[in-house]
């Protein structure tokens, strides 16, 4: 069995405060309550045929309801999260309001064993994290992006 494949956009803006990155905190019912662990890049599954950054940019459209930015793409290389899918990212920067986010839906059987399908957003919510908040939350494996881009904007 080959391991499942997903790429995404890391957004990320200079502030004040320092560097900050755009997360989604993952929707459904399996992660409504949790914080650590729930936080993602916006991404998504693609088929071998398809170059990882066009299905970056596509799953970041179909993610956020929003076209991905323009910009200089910071490649932050390939993670293998704990279920062995293998997570290729980029890094731009850019500017973007949470609050125009229009997340896209997946259906699944809610409740178990119920034969019933609901409907649930990809992404409950969007926000801006500080890098130390950004990595008490994210998926674990992924907080490897943000210190390869952490190391990029010095």
């Amino acid at each position: 069995m080959t391991a499942a494949h997903s790429a995404g956009l890391l957004l990320f803006r200079h502030t004040a405060n320092g560097l900050e990155v755009l997360l989604g905190h993952m929707g459904g019912p399996y992660f409504a309550k949790k914080d650590a662990g729930a936080w993602t890049v916006p991404k998504g599954e693609y088929d071998p045929g398809e170059p990882a950054w066009d299905a970056a940019r596509r799953e970041f459209q179909e993610e956020l309801g929003l076209p991905p930015p323009d910009g200089a793409a910071v490649p932050l290389g390939e993670v293998r999260q704990t279920g062995g899918k293998v997570v290729t990212a980029w890094a731009i920067e850019a500017d973007l309001d949470p609050a125009a986010v229009v997340p896209g839906t997946f259906s699944m059987e809610w409740p178990p064993r119920s034969g019933k399908l609901q409907e649930f957003p990809e992404v409950d919510r969007v926000e801006w994290l500080g890098l130390d908040r950004a990595r008490d939350v994210i998926v674990t494996a992924q907080s490897a992006f943000l210190d390869r881009l952490a190391e990029h904007s010095g």
